[in-house]
């Protein structure tokens, strides 16, 4: 399985590549991706995680690929939804915010799990959500970091399309994702963490 979900994430990650709509905003998206990627590769042997948590990683690393590849603004899933609910404003973006709270709340709990006294509970839980919600800050940091440094060469990075709440929503979608993760996904995680 980890051999399949990889060589997906690598046939996207070229895909979204080849003529992405912005070359900087791609490489921006795309980032975490062609960071993160290779430490999942290297410490697969030993400190292997478990399936939820790398299938997990493969779709978040695929909003990530999707959104560089055309900007989230542009999107066109995110256009369709959009027409089809009656939404001004693509929300693509809300995805990827969304999944930046799922997706590190499962890895991050399985890491706490298995390397500190931490036990199933609600400090685990609070430590998780935390850590997911300085996630989301700290990158809303680097992209306000990015817009300071690129000016106008970051706007699709940023993607606000005129919201002027767009970073708190951002951070309150990674802050959903996270309660969403721990709350549908932990007991099927304790099960294959006792396997």
């Amino acid at each position: 399985m980890r051999k399949f979900l990889l060589i997906s994430v690598l046939l996207v990650l070229v895909w979204s590549g080849v003529a992405p709509h912005d070359r900087f905003t791609w490489f921006m998206e795309v980032a975490p991706v062609l960071i993160g990627l290779p430490i999942v590769v290297l410490t697969a042997r030993r400190f292997p995680l478990t399936p939820l948590a790398y299938t997990l990683l493969a779709v978040h690393a695929c909003i990530l690929m999707l959104g560089g590849k055309y900007t989230y603004a542009e999107v066109p899933l995110g256009h369709w939804v959009s027409q089809l609910m009656g939404w001004t404003r693509n929300n693509y973006d809300r995805l990827g915010h969304l999944a930046q709270g799922f997706v590190p709340a499962i890895v991050g709990r399985e890491i706490l799990l298995r390397t500190s006294p931490l036990r199933p509970g609600k400090w685990l839980t609070f430590i998780v959500i935390a850590i997911c919600l300085g996630i989301s800050a700290s990158y809303e940091l680097i992209e306000w970091g990015t817009a300071l440094a690129t000016g106008s060469a970051a706007d699709a990075f940023l993607g606000t399309q005129g919201d002027p709440w767009d970073t708190q929503e951002d951070m309150a979608m990674a802050g959903v994702g996270a309660v969403l993760a721990l709350l549908t996904l932990r007991r099927v995680q304790d099960r294959q963490l006792e396997r």
